[in-house]
């Protein structure tokens, strides 16, 4: 069994050095410093009401004659 080790971050893996395998092949990654039994730390942000912008919708729209629904079915018809 060959061991390297590497850096996981970002959902990749960069190996500290070239294990000099050709062929595709198996491998196992373990994460020895992860307790398991910790709670997960979740990285993703969470959406706050000021995330959404419906003032800039409206200054986009300002122009609109009609409904934004037969606007776009008929931008879609003509592409």
């Amino acid at each position: 069994m060959l061991e390297i080790k590497g850096t996981y971050q970002n959902g990749r893996i960069r190996l500290d050095s070239n294990p000099g395998v050709d062929s595709p092949s198996k491998v196992v990654v373990t994460f020895p410093e992860i307790d398991l039994n910790a709670p997960a730390k979740t990285s993703q942000k969470k959406l706050q009401w000021s995330d959404f912008s419906f003032d800039r919708s409206r200054k986009l729209l300002k122009d609109l004659k009609g409904s934004l629904s037969e606007e776009l079915v008929s931008e879609r018809r003509n592409a």
